[in-house]
């Protein structure tokens, strides 16, 4: 008789039930964000339905606030849950652009979603990054440590799980021993209390959101992902290439003015941009607490203008072929991506 699943082991199920769904919905043309209803200019969309994030400013919302989109207006049609969910709201038409892990887009991609990822939004750096924090008297100070333990993060199949995999495995824990740690969802906004409540072990904190829990006390980092890997882009805005195919204006446009607003971040003094991104929230009037951006330090991509090269694919395409999530040699790093809009991070 075979041991009954994990709970992580059924929580991965139904992520790649989700990602199958997505796939279906797509091959049955269900797609509507780049219909009529849209603003359109010389036959091409000009109004960009997109998913937001409670209480952050996407790279996309500041190139808008600063002119960088030229003609384009984004339409907020609600906040996503997560970016595997963002990305397939892309793929079946209900947003025009959404983003995700690179990994997701990969498994997405592998189950023949048609999409295409045009620039990258976000990254890991020494100022952006995800940490895997412990409480102050936590016994837990190694991999082995974490065997029978609960992790908690925002979303399963992503960037979180994907890097406790590889310090698990980095630190000699097989896969046996790997699957008794338990991964759980629990929203980043909840993660810090429900750690210093002990319903979990370990809760990964990015950004603003970590920032204020380490401001807290009490708690101290396991390892992060920039520790692990270093500096580089994580995720990508993808479409569809049937959409950049129709709107190849509209694209270099959107692209363009993303990139402008990575490197104005980079090069602005963070107190103005902590400014801007307030001004940003409280105009949108959606009722959100704006406290949380004067952690903000960085968007984290590391590519000029948010170029993609091919090695922030290929890591995952060997992680997800490592896992058998995807065949080897299924997909190509290069197939998965298009630098043809980004004119501006050439070189």
């Amino acid at each position: 008789m075979s041991a009954a699943p994990t709970t992580a082991t059924r929580s991965r199920r139904q992520f790649l039930t989700l990602l199958g769904i997505s796939a279906a919905a797509v091959s049955c043309g269900t797609a509507t964000a780049s219909g009529g209803g849209s603003g359109r200019s010389g036959g091409q969309v000009t109004t960009l339905k997109y998913q937001g994030s409670v209480g952050a400013v996407t790279l996309a919302e500041l190139a808008a606030d600063l002119g960088y989109l030229g003609n384009l207006k984004l339409e907020w049609v609600g906040n996503t849950i997560s970016g595997p969910q963002d990305i397939q709201s892309a793929a079946t038409g209900q947003i025009h652009f959404g983003g995700a892990f690179n990994g997701a887009i990969v498994k997405l991609a592998s189950s023949k979603a048609p999409i295409t990822s045009v620039i990258s939004y976000y990254g890991v750096d020494q100022e952006a990054f995800s940490g895997y924090y412990v409480l102050e008297d936590s016994p837990i100070r190694s991999a082995r440590d974490l065997l029978g333990k609960k992790v908690g993060m925002n979303t399963l199949g992503a960037h979180s799980q994907a890097l406790l995999d590889i310090y698990l495995s980095r630190n000699g824990i097989s896969k046996a021993d790997s699957a008794k740690v338990e991964a759980l969802v629990v929203p980043p906004v909840n993660t810090e209390q429900v750690l210093r409540q002990k319903q979990i072990e370990v809760g990964v904190l990015g950004g603003v959101l970590r920032d204020k829990a380490l401001a807290a006390g009490g708690i101290r980092p396991l390892f992060s992902d920039f520790e692990l890997l270093g500096k580089f882009s994580a995720g990508s805005y993808v479409m569809t290439k049937q959409f950049v195919k129709d709107n190849p204006d509209t694209v270099r446009t959107f692209v363009s003015g993303v990139g402008k607003a990575i490197e104005w971040s980079r090069t602005t003094p963070r107190e103005e941009v902590i400014a801007r991104q307030t001004e940003i929230v409280k105009k949108r009037g959606r009722n959100e607490d704006t406290a949380t951006l004067q952690y903000w330090r960085s968007y984290g991509v590391a590519g000029q203008y948010g170029r993609i090269e091919d090695k922030e694919f290929q890591l995952w395409l060997d992680w997800l072929g490592e896992r058998g999530e995807i065949k080897p040699g299924q997909l190509k790093a290069a197939d998965l991506y298009t630098n043809e809009f980004n004119v501006q991070g050439k070189g």
